[in-house]
């Protein structure tokens, strides 16, 4: 009886519905967030097909995001794990080195999300790893300019490594992160059920392909989307890997209209908080419709995307922040000068 309410709590999540959550939190992406919704369903879906005896074989839906920085990768990711419940671990693959170099290890990846479940292997066991700067392992044979490799000769034998993750059934990985060097300090999992989510740039791709530019590495006016494997295999990914992330998802650069949103509109909007920061010492913030786009324009001449309009509000709000216990009572409006005032 239990297993039929399990399956019927299950059946309430569509890719719809993942989409309609993500999208509270998430600005514009319209594609990718629903590329994602698919793929979490279909992972799911996988999970309790074998939980319940399905015994024919359903591959694993890890997936490769490819955008711009700042353009919402490694937060889609998160958002996703936070909707479906589910652990998540955060890592570089710069990080990662081939077994007996200094470095880390892959298998560090797993126990990141071991860590973040507090040692629950089955709560691990169902999470999602996210790896982002995956472009920096890509290994080429020739440099397009000098004729000489251009990425790291390790590249070839992390990505191999890699590959008994991402496809992986068990697989020993370290109890504590930080000295996984120790080999007597490990515990089994199992990580058939694990999503793998990998994120990178690839702001050079189109230097190792023939293909048009991608707008957010071209002028920006032309958008060719779909990177072809075969564009990423020249680029310096091994087929095998390619074939363990069969969903791939490509991110738009953000516009000024979408970041002035993601300041004010989101669950977790940053102008609300900084809101509800003054009205604790009794100040109205506002900000003007001016200020707002000048912030905008000028997280994207630093190219950083969202990622850089905390910075960019810190410095803007510094001399409010610094007097505010002391100012109870104004209302204070930010105003474009007040922008660039700061923001060189």
């Amino acid at each position: 009886m239990k297993e039929k309410r399990d399956i019927y709590r299950f059946l309430h999540v569509t890719p719809r519905r993942i989409y309609e959550q993500l999208d509270q939190y998430v600005v514009g992406q319209k594609h990718a967030k629903e590329v994602l919704a698919i793929a979490a369903y279909n992972h799911l879906k996988r999970i309790e097909y074998l939980k319940f005896g399905g015994d024919v074989s359903i591959r694993k839906s890890n997936i490769l995001m490819i955008g711009p920085s700042g353009s919402g990768k490694t937060y889609l990711a998160r958002t996703l794990a936070k909707i479906l419940d589910v652990p998540f671990a955060y890592n570089d693959a710069t990080a990662f080195t081939e077994a007996g170099y200094y470095g880390e290890d892959v298998e560090v990846a797993i126990g990141r999300l071991l860590f973040a479940t507090n040692q629950n292997v089955d709560a691990a066991e169902n999470g999602i790893v996210f790896i982002d700067e995956i472009d920096k392992i890509a290994r080429r044979s020739g440099g397009t300019r000098t004729g000489s490799g251009s990425r790291d000769i390790g590249g070839e034998g992390v990505q191999q490594s890699l590959l008994k993750i991402l496809e992986g059934e068990k697989l020993f990985v370290p109890l504590n992160v930080t000295s996984h060097w120790n080999k007597y300090d490990y515990v089994e999992i199992d990580i058939a059920n694990i999503l793998f989510i990998c994120a990178g740039a690839f702001s050079d791709i189109d230097d190792s392909s023939d293909a048009k530019p991608i707008g957010f590495f071209g002028d920006g006016d032309v958008r060719a989307k779909d990177i072809s494997t075969e564009e990423l295999v020249k680029y310096g990914f091994l087929p095998e890997l390619l074939g363990r992330l069969p969903v791939h998802v490509e991110l738009d650069s953000l516009t000024a209209d979408d970041l002035v949103t993601i300041l004010t509109e989101p669950r977790e909007a940053m102008v609300p908080e900084y809101q509800r920061l003054c009205a604790l010492d009794q100040i109205q913030l506002e900000f003007s419709a001016g200020a707002l786009y000048a912030i905008a324009e000028a997280a994207l001449k630093q190219k950083l995307g969202a990622r850089a309009l905390r910075a960019i509000l810190e410095k803007v709000l510094h001399p409010v922040l610094f007097t505010g216990p002391e100012r109870a009572g104004d209302r204070v409006v930010i105003e474009p000068e007040d922008v660039r005032r700061v923001i060189a």
